[in-house]
């Protein structure tokens, strides 16, 4: 199959894609016991030929305009093109938005004449549409786009030297999460535009407390073409390179604008309790106080440690429980609850969290492994009684919190595992008194089902994706959780002066974040209008109260012509229909239908495309007659988490050696050597893989990652068998690691016999007999004894080094390291070395499959890097969950030492020491 698998030409944005359609799209054909792969009509033999019709369209213009009024952000997305041709081309719009964003407007404007989207109720709109398409095949979509984004696209017949312009236009309610907000645009061009442009204006009256922006493919010479103009309360950020500084390298045609171009920022706090902002009849309330003592909390950690958890699961979930425990606050109580077919608790009751307690509970969480089944029922309801009974005993402090943090990774199988009758018994014994958080780890767990059940109990459900960062992932969500300020929050405005309000009652607010309310003004008379907020503290009742007062916009932004002056009611009806759609999936029957029903309604009043609404675009006619329209639905979690589960199917005859290594959702790229020695790319993005080998005599010392803009440097020294074998062969091995960063005075050696740190001038030695966690001002480390080493390298990259032992008697072998690297994405766009090279990414295509000298192992034709090259279909050992045995994973492996595939030859990559570059 295809590595570049899609659009042949254009802009993927954030994003916007807009070009002709995938030259590469081929499909795998299998007919009885032959494999061919079958190309579209038309496509051709070579690259060079490919590019014939992506000539013939030009992109111009790619325009982001995103406004942020008080949190809420309107974001327009514009490209322009122009078919060239002298005959119709089919053009591509793709563009990836926030999932937590609605679609409020999409138009094509072709010749002078505008197609404007239609949202309609989603029955109505699909019934139209299967009406006009007999095939039954949508026109464009709505998909799943990782984790925080989907994808919007759309395809237009345009006719020869005629224009089209698309328009996207999104709209969300930013939310607060550690303190600060965030506005992500995902910008994947392929290609040089020549008005390409990022503009971001932030108006926050009550001012702006910092703004940073930054993405995954600057370089220190494009960090000046961020403009960042900073004043009380506004921000201007844009970014505009012309095509020379889009370039990716003086002598290539590629761009190097690709990856997320992220902002961060947050308001002054300081000057007041609350921002509240009246416009047009319509009012919002923003409330985080700030310098509140947090208030203790009584957490019980229920861990599914079912047999579904095996390896790297089990091992990413006791990392993170030790790193979540060794920041409990001493004045927290915690238990810890581990569950199969039966629940196993640490102690009886919840516990003090000092320091004595928490290393013996580190202790316990580092044995825990997987087991058998699911008892989802009995492990909960075992941590609501512990929390229970330790009330009643008054063993807890008055004032604190009960929470229950449940992680499961699959659905209830032992035990009772009726999903709604599990939902009652936990509700029902919660009674109301305390939170229940669930994270549901992985693709295979009924995500629902633990959404309601949290959202019934005053808690949330978050998904941890399986990756790298899983640990991450874990670690973040409990740091939202971990420092209640206050309990039981009441937000009150004067009956008779407000209808229709949001959600005016918290179970608690976190240390940054923020509760927002909003409502419609049913009395002008705003000299009247007095906020109450009554809550629970630390050590006494937290109640403020206050007048709000207008602010007059013309007057705090006297410059701006002010366009977007009913964002206060659009904010309102974003967060009702928000709020509508929880209640219509964790309400009782009547509240589900009214909520759904009064949800649909503001849905179509505001135009947004909801889960119960879908846009409906009619497209032109073409010289054949009526063209397919296409709609446009919103997903729901589940939704997304269906489409990740179906993932990629092939032909099971030849599964074993043609089948994708995962679903791009699942996880990030991984880039690993281990072996003797074998390097592996794993690129679920494209569900594929490359590996290569690189032979070579022992003592050889390879770079293998090289960042000059941090400082970055991994070099990795060979070893050979102890004696040459009897059939002859060579084999080497990576015995020893060298590791440096510059930026933050961090130099590690990482050798089978032992580790050895030197941080600012002071030196640690570990050994792998050892099991420690390390945690530096720059660098942290996790050593699993006689397993692997995690190296955290502050606000960088994750490398994880795995020990493989032999019998030490072994005539042969030796004891050898593998080599893996996470969190690639961090790196520079400078980053280069044997693995470094492809952190960014590769395109390739793949074709003419044919069958090779071993049966399982067909051979291919491989376009990359303007070459051919002959590839075989085979499997490399991915070892992280398995240190023993690996897992296999398929790959295309590029013969003659990657010949062709990695720049220039092994040899360039030969280094005279370990911290050396040459």
């Amino acid at each position: 199959m295809s590595g570049l698998q899609g659009v042949g030409l254009l802009l993927l944005w954030g994003s916007a894609c807009l070009g002709p359609p995938g030259l590469v799209r081929g499909a795998l054909v299998i007919s009885g016991d032959q494999v061919a792969l079958q190309e579209p009509s038309g496509a051709a033999k070579s690259l060079q030929k490919r590019s014939t019709n992506e000539d013939m369209v030009e992109v111009y213009s790619v325009r982001l305009d995103c406004t942020v009024m008080s949190r809420f952000a309107h974001t327009v997305m514009t490209s322009k093109a122009l078919n060239r041709a002298n005959s119709s081309q089919e053009i591509f719009f793709e563009v990836d938005l926030p999932k937590t964003a609605f679609i409020a407007n999409f138009s094509m404007e072709i010749d002078g004449q505008v197609y404007v989207g239609d949202i309609k109720e989603k029955e109505k709109a699909k019934k139209q549409y299967e009406k006009a398409v007999s095939s039954g095949r949508t026109a464009g979509l709505v998909k799943a786009s990782g984790r925080k984004m989907e994808k919007f696209s759309v395809s237009v017949n345009i006719a020869a030297e005629s224009n089209v312009t698309f328009i996207l236009t999104y709209e969300e309610l930013l939310q607060r999460k550690l303190g600060r907000y965030e506005i992500l645009t995902r910008v994947k061009p392929k290609q040089r535009v020549q008005e390409f442009q990022i503009v971001t204006n932030i108006y926050e009256p009550k001012g702006i407390s910092y703004v940073d922006a930054h993405a995954t493919f600057l370089s220190n010479e494009l960090l000046p073409l961020v403009d960042k103009r900073v004043t009380d309360n506004k921000a201007h950020i844009s970014f505009s390179p012309t095509m020379e500084e889009q370039r990716k390298c003086p002598d290539c045609e590629g761009t190097l604008i690709d990856g997320d171009f992220l902002i961060t920022y947050d308001v002054n706090r300081a000057k007041s309790q609350w921002d509240i902002q009246i416009v047009n009849g319509y009012f919002v309330h923003f409330f985080a106080p700030p310098d509140l003592p947090r208030v203790p909390k009584n957490v019980v950690f229920v861990i599914d440690r079912s047999g579904s958890m095996r390896g790297t699961k089990m091992a990413q979930t006791r990392e993170a429980m030790l790193a979540i425990l060794k920041d409990l606050h001493e004045d927290d109580h915690f238990a810890v609850i581990q569950f199969d077919g039966s629940i196993y608790c640490w102690k009886e009751s919840l516990t003090k969290a000092t320091k004595e307690n928490v290393d013996e509970a580190m202790k316990y969480v580092s044995m825990i492994v997987d087991g058998g089944s699911t008892n989802i029922n009995d492990a909960v309801l075992r941590g609501v009684n512990m929390l229970a009974k330790d009330r009643q005993e008054e063993k807890l402090p008055e004032r604190s919190i009960d929470m229950i943090i449940l992680l499961t990774d699959g659905m209830p199988n032992t035990g009772l595992s009726n999903i709604e009758q599990i939902q009652t018994n936990v509700h029902s014994a919660m009674g109301g008194k305390m939170s229940l958080f669930c994270l549901g780890f992985g693709n295979d767990v009924e995500y629902s089902f633990l959404d309601v059940m949290s959202k019934q109990n005053k808690g949330m459900a978050r998904r941890i994706y399986e990756g790298s960062d899983a640990t991450v992932q874990l670690e973040g969500f409990y740091e939202e959780v971990a420092s209640p300020l206050l309990l039981e929050v009441d937000l009150r405005y004067p009956e008779n002066a407000v209808d229709s309000l949001t959600t005016n009652h918290y179970s608690q607010l976190f240390n940054g974040s923020e509760i927002v309310v909003a409502g419609r003004l049913t009395d002008n008379d705003l000299d009247n209008f007095m906020v109450e907020v009554f809550a629970q503290g630390f050590d006494e009742d937290f109640k403020v109260q206050g007048q709000a007062s207008v602010e007059d916009w013309d007057v705090l932004y006297p410059d701006e012509e002010y366009i977007f002056g009913d964002f206060t009611e659009r904010l309102w009806a974003y967060l009702t229909i928000q709020q509508l759609l929880e209640t219509s999936k964790s309400g009782t029957p009547e509240e589900k239908s009214n909520a759904s029903a009064k949800a649909l309604n503001m849905s179509l009043q505001y135009s947004f495309v909801t889960p119960l609404t879908s846009m409906l675009v009619t497209k032109p006619d073409t010289e054949d007659g009526p063209d397919s329209p296409f709609i446009a639905d919103k997903l729901t979690e589940e939704q997304r988490q269906k489409e990740e589960q179906v993932g990629y199917q092939i032909n099971p005859l030849v599964a074993h050696a043609l089948r994708p290594i995962s679903n791009y959702y699942h996880s990030p790229p991984t880039y690993l050597v281990d072996g003797d020695p074998h390097f592996l790319i794993e690129l679920p993005e494209m569900d594929d893989a490359l590996c290569f080998n690189i032979n070579n005599k022992p003592g050889t010392i390879f770079n293998l990652v090289r960042d000059p803009i941090p400082g970055i440097l991994v070099n990795g020294e060979t070893i050979g068998e102890k004696i040459i074998p009897p059939d002859g062969q060579i084999n080497t091995y990576f015995w020893r690691f060298g590791i440096v960063h510059q930026s933050l005075g961090v130099r590690l050696e990482v050798s089978t016999q032992d580790i050895v740190v030197l941080q600012d001038g002071k030196l640690v030695k570990l050994l792998w007999s050892d099991t420690a966690s390390v945690k530096g001002t720059n660098v942290d480390l996790l050593l699993t004894e006689d397993r692997s080493l995690t190296v955290t390298l502050k606000d960088s990259v994750k490398f994880v080094i795995l020990l493989h032992k032999v019998w030490a008697k072994h005539p042969y072998h030796r004891d050898y390291l593998g080599f893996y690297t996470l969190d690639s994405h961090l790196l520079s766009p400078l980053v280069h070395g044997l693995l470094g090279q492809f952190y960014h990414g590769i395109e390739y295509e793949v074709s003419e499959l044919r069958p090779g000298e071993v049966p399982e192992k067909p051979d291919a034709t491989m376009y990359v890097k303007g070459q051919e090259l002959n590839v075989t279909r085979g499997w490399q050992r991915d070892f992280r969950k398995d240190v023993k045995n690996g897992e296999n994973v398929p790959c295309w492996f590029i013969h003659s030492n990657g010949t062709g595939l990695i720049d220039g030859d092994a040899t360039d990559y030969v280094v005279s020491g370990l911290f050396k570059t040459v």
